[in-house]
């Protein structure tokens, strides 16, 4: 099948020499000092990224230092919403090109890319483009005599952040944009698999307005330059995406290095609850959606679907359908709904835990082949549904971040809530149930950091997102978003004797 056609703007920064973005400045590295970039589609190598060192690190470093000491600390309030607000815009100006370009870096299908990923992005733009004004500090009433207290909301200063590869352009949004409104200055390192959206933005970024210095891109691998920003004296935050093992070698950095702030966002094995009194023709298919949207590679992928034992046959045949129902293909393709996972490790890693699932005892209830038509080089799987699951299986325990749903019965409500709160992560989960009571036992009672009713993955710029326990520290999105971006500065002053 003939590939859609790449935009002009694509073609640019695949053909693009190897580069870093450092105070406003392209930066190009020889081939010696580059990664390729592949499709996951075809296995190609399609661009070449640069490898950042510890050295290009530091250099950002100081640019964003720079930076955030001269002009952008000038700016005003509005000024700063203003330049998100352009972002936003510039950014549904490009929505081809960004789409593309995700498709081609992640093996993301293209339509809920472009229909979803790219206007999420910009919404998260323009929510925070008005939070500058919104920032404020208060003044207290003190205890001490004559003396007058008040607090000052400042940024924390320059934030590493580390992107992961499944949700490139809009896991860089939930951090740039409310750091932006805070005030701060940034050293972002995408993953070395999905760089090429993180690039094309930086020129819309300048475009924008944004000083130079105030975001700088250094890409490469996460054991040379992410540990790096991790290590780095000079950098006040950092906020990491990604898995709960780089999670904890993310604090350990931290605090090994200045002891510098934190916010990680990490793994999850989150429940989607399903009761006998549900609707379940709307159900089935938001279910379905929460596991296998994206490849299942989603942080808070519904992979554990609990289902009461009365309607476990049917949900668990309509599930197998769906699965089956799906359009396996090239990201690029308008018909494709399952692109290619992000690379050959993860679809090593993601085939051997079906593997592991009828080793354990479960069955696979959908086909595994694979469309000869599809590139042999492509790293496709297509989705699997495993049936008699038990919340002991490793399948039902760890995360797999790829398109596999383990199906497991349960008998009532305090079983659900037994088996949803056995894991040992607490990210998010979904409850189905027509019964509004059920509704807010089961969301209070629920340990996750986010709990969806009657919908799953609905994510707004306008409420915080996060984990608990192993599925992190701190919230992003809402205003907890731009709170995670700034200190807060007790002033007292003396005002005077009494007469």
């Amino acid at each position: 099948m003939t590939r859609p056609e790449l935009f002009p703007e694509v073609r640019s920064v695949l053909d693009a020499p190897p580069r870093l973005f450092i105070g406003g400045r392209w930066h190009e590295r020889t081939e010696e000092q580059s990664l390729p970039s592949l499709d996951p589609a075809t296995g190609l190598t399609h661009a070449w990224i640069a490898r950042g060192t510890v050295e290009d690190v530091d250099a950002a470093v100081q640019a964003a230092s720079q930076a955030l000491a001269g002009e952008w600390s000038r700016l005003s309030p509005d000024a700063r919403g203003e330049i998100l607000w352009r972002t936003g815009d510039l950014i549904t100006q490009h929505a081809e090109p960004l789409a593309q370009l995700e498709a081609l870096d992640s093996g993301k299908p293209i339509v809920p890319t472009r229909d979803g990923d790219i206007p999420g992005t910009a919404e998260v733009f323009r929510y925070y483009a008005g939070w500058p004004t919104k920032i404020a500090g208060a003044t207290r009433e003190l205890t001490i005599a004559h003396t007058l207290g008040m607090t000052l909301r400042q940024p924390v200063g320059v934030v590493g952040m580390i992107v992961p590869w499944n949700f490139p352009l809009l896991m860089t949004a939930w951090k740039l944009a409310p750091a932006l409104a805070a005030g701060c200055t940034m050293v972002l390192k995408p993953s070395e698999f999905t760089s090429l959206s993180a690039l094309y933005l930086a020129d819309l970024l300048r475009e924008a307005g944004v000083p130079n210095g105030v975001v700088n891109v250094v890409t490469g691998v996460g054991s040379e330059a992410g540990e790096a920003i991790v290590r780095h004296p000079g950098i006040d935050k950092v906020a990491f995406t990604g898995s709960t093992a780089v999670g904890r070698a993310v604090m350990r950095g931290a605090a090994d290095s200045n002891l510098k702030n934190i916010a990680l966002e990490l793994g999850g094995k989150s429940p989607n609850i399903v009761f006998d009194d549900a609707d379940l023709s709307r159900a089935i298919e938001v279910v379905s959606r929460g596991i296998f949207g994206n490849m299942g590679q989603n942080c808070t992928a519904g992979s554990r679907i609990l289902v009461q034992r009365g309607i476990y046959a049917e949900v668990v045949e309509a599930l197998g359908r769906h699965a089956e129902s799906l359009v396996l293909g090239d990201s690029l393709q308008e018909s494709t709904q399952i692109g290619p996972l992000v690379n050959v490790t993860q679809r090593a890693r993601v085939s051997g835990y079906v593997d592991l699932a009828e080793q354990e005892g479960a069955r696979i209830i959908t086909d595994r082949s694979i469309d000869p038509g599809l590139s042999p080089d492509g790293y496709y799987l297509r989705p699997a549904v495993i049936a008699d699951a038990s919340n002991s299986m490793r399948v039902a325990r760890e995360e797999i971040f790829g398109p596999v749903a383990c199906v497991i019965p349960f008998e009532s409500e305090a079983d659900a809530l037994e088996i949803g709160n056995d894991a040992d992560y607490a990210l998010a989960a979904g409850v189905w149930t027509s019964d509004l009571s059920r509704a807010h036992r089961m969301a209070a009672r629920i340990r996750a950091g986010v709990v969806w009713v009657n919908t799953y993955n609905s994510t707004d710029p306008a409420m915080p997102f996060g984990g608990v326990g192993q599925s992190g520290v701190g919230r992003e999105l809402g205003p907890e978003g731009v709170d995670a971006f700034l200190e807060t500065k007790s002033v007292v002053i003396r005002v005077g004797d009494a007469e």
